[in-house]
């Protein structure tokens, strides 16, 4: 099997020491829907949610599902200014959506207000090696709010977002000049597994299966023999998890391998057993040097130094906590585990087809039950289209592969 328990909510959970606050969430995890993400079970009802504290999209609904935006803040920095220009600047975009221009010209000009009056000390935020990138980065950004506070001004909502795009993605290359060496202690424990030490892409291509009777994919009404997706793998957050991922694509153990799940909720992959295991005491995941290798369940509550490693956020008493990077964007990457076994994820994961309609604003019941390692970066849409039996035709590593560290 590969799922997780989603474990209720203990009320006055800090007033137990961790062994006993253990064994009394596990105790009553039935309560709450234990294994939902098992091979072969219903999802979970979307509206059966844990709180969150995420902060609300640019585009002005009650939760942030933009997987760039979600990046941004899930980097390991706390400069307050950065972070309040990358603010202004994502309502651009919404208000210029919505065609509020003078609330997108105050946005513009507020984000431009800030960055003269603390570019200074945002570049002291920049470790001298990257020093000289960043100040390049504030001088193009801004030239690039000079531009989209213009075709803000004409009211053209596809030439400010395009705009937008331009001056965002530069706010994101300063924030990741921000941060400089690797952010925390990974547990000794773990040190016989790979890690991811910052942030990786990688490309999918899927393909019908052979057993299939469509040849093709139905994209928004295009037919498409294959479909390509990128993956932004987050070692910064869940340095094991996305190791373990990066090093699976560099041995080459996804390519080939079927879709086992797609049910409008979820669609995973990994088991090297296949759709239907002929032999259910074969190993359901990689197999290294003679024995089956776990990943621990590697959740990070915002607001602390690390990850918490093989427990929830509820058994840590972090219930109600939000997540670094939360899944709560559509094509969310998650690791899938055994039902009451926390540290037993090895090679299944899953893609979160998230649907704000379904799961109530701020709200879900993953966040610190799962571990979410990244989000799909590019054509995430196109995951509706995949069914059961399609194949994962190959899987590269596109960038940050050096960033990858084996024992």
């Amino acid at each position: 099997a590969s799922a997780s328990a989603l474990t209720m909510r203990a009320s006055n959970a800090r007033e137990f020491d961790a062994a006993a606050r253990r064994d009394l969430l596990r105790a009553t995890a039935g309560f709450a829907l234990a294994g939902a993400l098992e091979l072969g079970c219903a999802p979970p009802p979307a509206a059966w949610a844990a709180q969150s504290l995420n902060k609300a999209s640019s585009a002005g609904s009650a939760v942030n599902k933009d997987p760039d935006s979600l990046l941004r803040y899930g980097l390991p920095i706390s400069q307050p200014d950065i972070r309040s220009i990358q603010k202004e600047l994502e309502e651009v975009k919404g208000n210029s959506l919505k065609s509020y221009w003078s609330k997108a010209l105050s946005n513009v000009r507020s984000a431009r207000a800030t960055l003269k009056a603390k570019g200074g000390k945002i570049l002291d935020a920049v470790a001298q090696p990257r020093r000289s990138d960043a100040t390049g980065y504030v001088t193009k950004l801004e030239a690039a709010l000079d531009a989209l506070e213009a075709k803000v001004a004409s009211s053209d909502s596809e030439a400010a977002v395009s705009a937008y795009e331009i001056a965002i993605n530069l706010v994101g290359a300063i924030e990741e000049a921000m941060v400089s060496g690797f952010p925390f202690e990974i547990p000794e424990e773990y040190a016989a597994l790979p890690r991811l030490l910052g942030r990786a892409t990688v490309e999918l291509v899927l393909s019908r299966g052979p057993r299939s009777e469509e040849k093709s994919f139905d994209v928004d009404g295009e037919l498409k023999p294959t479909i390509r997706v990128v993956l932004l793998l987050d070692g910064y957050n869940a340095p094991l998890t996305a190791g373990n991922f990066v090093d699976l694509v560099k041995k080459g153990f996804y390519n080939g391998m079927e879709v086992q799940r797609s049910d409008g909720f979820v669609v995973q992959t990994g088991d090297p057993r296949g759709i239907e295991p002929t032999d259910e005491s074969a190993p359901n995941g990689y197999v290294q040097d003679g024995k089956l290798r776990n990943v621990p369940l590697e959740v990070f509550p915002a607001g602390t130094k690390s990850p918490v490693y093989g427990a929830t956020f509820d058994e840590e008493g972090y219930g109600g906590a939000a997540a670094t990077i939360p899944f709560q964007a559509y094509g969310a990457l998650g690791m899938a585990r055994e039902e009451y076994s926390a540290d037993s994820a090895s090679s299944q994961w899953f893609w979160l087809l998230f649907d704000s309609d379904l799961t109530p604003a701020g709200k879900n019941l993953l966040d610190g039950r799962y571990t979410c390692f990244g989000y799909t970066i590019e054509n995430a849409d196109s995951l509706r289209a995949v069914k059961v039996g399609d194949v994962i035709k190959s899987a590269k590593v596109l960038s940050g592969g050096d960033k990858l560290v084996t024992p």
